[in-house]
């Protein structure tokens, strides 16, 4: 019998030959391996003992929740990242928000401006009035169909339509004023003004939460999202540093005047909001919010002195008095009976100088109908 017949018959394993060679003359036959098996053992919470030297955490929603040592919060602080004073996106506001997006999709393949939309015109640029819903892009594919019959002259002579541009933008659901370019120098020009501060915004927003008891007030707080994450408040002392995915948290600052609660008119007149500096709020910790409160209904006006993202949405959340419909960020989704489709952001006014003339250019939208009924 061969060694190779051999070591087939007893299920043994073959040595190669060269080092068979070198060790003997017999064949040398290695038993079979065993084959190892392991059994899961069950995770069990570890003994309280061990818990200053252990880094398991006792159960699973302690992973998931935002106030437990073991959430991203801490993972976080043990990198040394700013953490978060806003809360995370609910989770009921990705199942809405898809719905709505949807639905504006659908709006926005048939929506087209009228005259009536138009707020301002001349040569140079153009501001409309922009309808809740509505992506800002079909507000301005559909310029053209509303100019081409404006007495207003096209800068660009012999060109059949002006290059037109968003010299700013809205959210989908934020109704209001937007301004659209009629040429590259112009738009360069105003976007530059917009990024500068050079340009002074107000907006009027349907707030649910307790009456406050501030009529004007300015917080000041940091703004920014981990990669792939929701915007969110961070601390005043944050700004400047860097964030998982290599963002950094920004200045915040918003302006705020109470126009009427429970429909109870406040301030009778637009103010030029807070020339009182010592109503400020310099965020540096989570706001304290009474969940369990009456909730009133609350008509403001906002002035962004910074132009963050979602800046005045999140600041109301840290007041207490999300917009209403705005289930991003903690706002009444249903109210009184009633299903909103939207948040109620209106961008009420625009002051800025004409980037050709120089000259002031005050732009106003009139009210939608939720501010004109409290008002």
């Amino acid at each position: 019998m061969s060694y190779l017949e051999f070591s087939i018959l007893k299920g043994c394993r073959l040595l190669p030959r060269a080092n068979y060679a070198m060790r003997c003359q017999r064949p040398l036959l290695l038993p079979p391996q065993p084959t190892l098996f392991f059994t899961p053992k069950t995770i069990t919470k570890c003994p309280e003992k061990f818990h200053s030297s252990c880094n398991c955490s006792s159960t699973m929603s302690d992973e998931t929740d935002p106030t437990k040592p073991t959430s991203q919060n801490a993972l976080q602080n043990l990198q040394n990242y700013p953490v978060p004073l806003s809360p995370p996106l609910p989770p009921i506001s990705k199942q809405i928000e898809l719905s709505r997006a949807m639905s504006a999709s659908s709006r926005s393949s048939l929506f087209s401006l009228s005259r009536s939309d138009l707020i301002y015109e001349d040569e140079w640029l153009v501001a409309v009035n922009k309808p809740q819903g509505v992506y800002c892009e079909s507000v301005l594919a559909s310029v053209p169909e509303v100019i081409c019959d404006s007495p207003a002259p096209v800068p660009e002579t012999g060109a059949s339509l002006p290059e037109l541009h968003l010299a700013n933008r809205l959210d989908r659901d934020t109704s209001g004023l937007m301004i659209i370019t009629k040429s590259h120098k112009v738009a360069s020009k105003l976007v530059k003004a917009f990024t500068d501060h050079k340009v002074s915004k107000t907006y009027v927003a349907f707030c649910i939460g307790s009456a406050p008891k501030w009529e004007r007030i300015t917080i000041r707080s940091g703004h920014g999202r981990s990669k792939f994450g929701a915007w969110r408040v961070y601390a005043a002392s944050d700004v400047g540093r860097t964030l998982p995915g290599g963002s950094v948290v920004r200045d915040m600052e918003t302006s705020f005047e109470v126009l009427s609660i429970n429909g109870h008119r406040i301030i009778e007149k637009p103010s030029k909001l807070l020339k009182d500096e010592d109503n400020i709020i310099v965020v540096e910790d989570k706001a304290v919010i009474d969940r369990e409160g009456k909730k009133d209904e609350i008509l403001i006006r906002a002035k962004p002195r910074s132009g963050r993202t979602h800046q005045i949405r999140l600041h109301c959340q840290y007041l207490g008095i999300s917009i209403r419909g705005d289930v991003k960020y903690e706002g009444a989704y249903e109210w009184k009976g009633i299903t909103y489709d939207g948040h109620e952001l209106h961008a009420e006014s625009l002051s800025l100088e004409h980037p050709v003339t120089g000259l002031p250019l005050m732009l106003q939208a009139p009210l939608p109908i939720w501010a004109q009924q409290e008002l």
